[in-house]
């Protein structure tokens, strides 16, 4: 069901909207996640370890993803809002068109260049070969994982998060279920898991493209439309281009502390993997309830309703900030139990090194996730506005601190300085990014002249 977000009380339309892609967000994690609670439980902490390995790496080719889908849901939003519904169907087609290339790309480059990535993070040789299987059986299916994103973020640019929510519900629960039985099926249980995500995936991207395809032929349009557009094409571009950065940005980051974490031994690798992988699902949570920020913030675009977008903003923080609450407290009373799901110990493995290492960094970190909440749900809405420089500043500031901290302090702090340099970069760039929507709110939306850049 497509969505109207130009009409009725903000904060319940933004509710309703943004809380099945928060459920979505979920169920997407959950596919990363079996692969790792399966692999710790069944092959052990050097399973565990392989496949955590190659998470960086694997964290550049989602952000192309994420990024280039990002640009096109804005524009496709815009245009819905606008009910401007004949270049909306082009610019849906043009997207499906145009990132199916890009996936096509990214896909035959990755299979080339992921051993070499994997060498230059300084990858124990204990953890290489595993690592590179799965790496390469991932990117493999990457085209069909960038296949979903692109429908997702289409569903999602119309106002309807429902549809990606139910698939992503039946494809999360049935990719458990095969990484439990592939990994009894094959003598290495990191290809076993593997090769479920791929399937599931696969599966998945096909059916929701079928999908979207059949609800946008049955939207009745006059006249003719085209199903390429070059100007169409170049919008998308240059929302899609500065999102893209600024997810790769934060893969870069986390490519750089992992040459740092590798070097501190096996036990350190997946205490802070598994540490990294939860503390991924709170802040995918917030960059979810901030797509659908961008979605709002556009269609309201579309129709120059300013100061819907200005009650909008408020409600959505305020919703976030009471979501995120809840699993900062998850997150810090039960951070032992949840780490526990990911391991189990074999022979010569020091399991309770692991756990202490992952409950150091999420006790760390965690208070801090409502400061990082203000600034991706204001960099969301300068997105949904065609605001790109000002996110991508503060994204560009929190990258370069957390690097710099994590280096400058790891010979006197040791693994410390990694854990803290996450809010320290946090707290530095939530305050530009409030900065930088404060100025366009009361510059902008005040005086009603606001101009897409």
């Amino acid at each position: 069901m497509l969505k109207d977000l130009t009409k009725g009380n903000p904060l319940k339309v933004l509710l309703f909207f943004a809380l099945p892609m928060f459920l979505s967000m979920i169920f997407q994690q959950m596919y990363n996640l079996a692969d790792s609670i399966v692999a710790g439980n069944y092959g052990g902490v050097s399973s565990l370890g392989a496949i955590s390995a190659s998470t960086p790496v694997v964290n550049i080719f989602l952000a192309i993803s994420i990024g280039g889908t990002l640009g096109c849901s804005v524009v496709i939003s815009t245009l819905f809002g606008a009910r401007d519904y004949l270049r909306m169907k082009t610019a849906v087609y043009t997207a499906i068109i145009s990132l199916t290339i890009v996936a096509f790309i990214c896909t035959l480059v990755g299979i080339f260049i992921c051993r070499p990535l994997l060498e230059m993070l300084n990858t124990p040789s204990s953890l290489m070969d595993d690592a590179t299987i799965y790496l390469e059986i991932y990117i493999f299916g990457f085209f069909f994982l960038f296949i979903y994103n692109i429908a997702n973020s289409i569903f999602t640019g119309l106002g309807d998060s429902k549809t990606p929510l139910i698939l992503l519900i039946i494809s999360s629960v049935s990719n458990i279920f095969i990484d439990i039985l592939f990994a009894n099926i094959f003598k290495n249980v990191v290809v076993g898991v593997a090769w479920a995500t791929f399937i599931t995936q696969g599966i998945a991207s096909i059916v929701s493209m079928g999908l979207l395809i059949i609800r946008i032929r049955n939207f009745k349009v006059e006249g003719k439309y085209p199903f390429f557009n070059k100007k169409i094409l170049k919008d998308m571009i240059r929302i899609a281009i500065p999102s893209i950065i600024q997810q790769s940005i934060v893969s870069v980051g986390q490519l750089m502390v992992q040459s740092l974490i590798n070097s501190y031994g096996v036990e350190t690798i997946d205490g802070y993997a598994t540490a990294i992988k939860i503390n991924s699902m709170a802040i995918m949570s917030i960059n979810t309830l901030s797509s659908s920020m961008s979605s709002y913030t556009a269609q309201n675009m579309g129709v120059k309703a300013y100061d819907r977008i200005k009650k909008g903003y408020f409600a959505m923080v305020g919703l976030s900030l009471v979501l995120m609450s809840v699993i900062v407290a998850i997150v810090l009373l039960f951070n032992k139990e949840i780490i526990n799901l990911f391991l189990q110990a074999k022979e010569g493995e020091n399991l309770n090194k692991v756990i202490d290492v992952g409950k150091q960094f999420l006790i760390t970190v965690a208070p801090f996730y409502l400061t990082v909440t203000v600034k991706i749900i204001s960099d969301g809405t300068l997105r949904g506005a065609g605001k790109m420089t000002p996110f991508m500043i503060s994204t560009f500031v929190d990258l370069i601190v957390r690097v710099a901290f994590s280096y400058i302090f790891n010979n006197s702090l040791g693994f410390s300085a990694i854990c803290w340099s996450f809010p320290v970069g946090w707290i530095v760039s939530a305050i530009i990014a409030l900065t930088f929507y404060i100025i366009w709110q009361k510059k902008n939306i005040s005086n009603k002249s606001i101009k897409m850049l």
